[in-house]
């Protein structure tokens, strides 16, 4: 006889106290799930939701199976997102991205967890030569191979009042006389708000039916690149010049930007300009999850 699934009740969150994990915390909890963060640190992942009782903390790190093991224990959901976007050290793109990640998986299918949601982003590939964008997609297998059932969602460009991307161009917009293009900015984006990805992953975990193995997510709009920095100089007022840069240029700037503490630039940001970041019309999206995605002209003016 098949075994009846059980109710997601509880649900561990790795990388719970980043930019899209904290948002995804907040949405379980408002949904009134038992909620454990973990993080490299514990303290970190302790906020004033405690208090409600429905959220502990817990010391985790995804390079470590043991670690891993005791966050996952007890919990019928689970969600990876953890993401790394400048190596050091020991944080690697293939330790983290790819062998953290299968780790996660695996200790998912020991421990018996009903669903585990995978964070990933568009334009993930495994045969690319930009080693940030690689170890996305040789993640996304290692996930999959150690957990049949995970539902990947790939994000396009967040965006939010807090993001280190609108925020960042509506910067550069205000006090800059020209902004550089990405080649001649004719790159497209499709930017998908936070909350929406936070609230897709919410819905995965405790919808009744099966999920879709993969979602691509992306906002309601496309835009070249160029069109977005309109957008952006519309709202603050300004109208710096926009300069052509090829691409060349960039990746040189990447990698002397790298030996920063915390960089400006990445080689993964300036690959994944490279090509457009837009949602595939074949694989599912917010709309097939009931989310209507948030304009970011709404964020722009309620935020910014």
């Amino acid at each position: 006889m098949p075994v009846e699934p059980r109710p997601i009740e509880k649900v561990t969150v790795f990388g719970g106290t980043g930019f899209l994990g904290r948002r995804i915390v907040e949405r379980l909890l408002g949904l009134g799930l038992q909620v454990r963060v973990a993080s490299r640190s514990a303290e970190a992942g302790k906020t004033t939701a405690s208090a409600t009782g429905k959220l502990s903390a817990i010391k985790a790190d995804v390079r470590d199976a043991v670690s891993v093991e005791a966050a996952i224990a007890g919990a019928q959901g689970v969600v990876n997102a953890v993401g790394l976007y400048v190596e050091r050290g020991t944080a690697t793109f293939q330790a983290i991205h790819v062998e953290g990640a299968g780790k996660v998986a695996a200790a998912c299918q020991r421990q018996g967890v009903e669903r585990l949601v995978h964070l990933s982003g568009i334009g993930a590939d495994a045969k690319a030569r930009s080693a940030y964008v690689r170890c996305r997609g040789e993640g996304e297998a290692a996930v999959r191979e150690a957990f049949g059932r995970a539902t990947i969602l790939r994000p396009s460009v967040m965006f939010a009042g807090d993001d280190a991307f609108l925020t960042t161009l509506l910067s550069l917009v205000r006090r800059l006389p020209a902004i550089p293009l990405f080649g001649f900015g004719d790159t497209r984006l499709q930017p998908v708000y936070a909350g929406d990805v936070a609230e897709a992953a919410a819905r995965v975990l405790t919808q009744e039916t099966a999920p879709a193995p993969l979602y691509a997510l992306g906002g309601p709009q496309i835009y070249s690149y160029r069109q977005l920095l309109e957008l952006v100089m519309d709202h603050a007022g300004r109208r710096p010049r926009l300069i052509p840069l090829p691409f060349a240029i960039w990746d040189a700037l990447a990698l002397a930007a790298a030996v920063l503490p915390t960089p400006p630039l990445t080689e993964g940001q300036v690959a994944l300009m490279k090509q457009d970041n837009i949602a595939l019309p074949d694989l599912p999206g917010l709309d097939s999850l009931g989310i209507r995605p948030t304009p970011i002209s709404a964020v722009l003016t309620r935020d910014l």
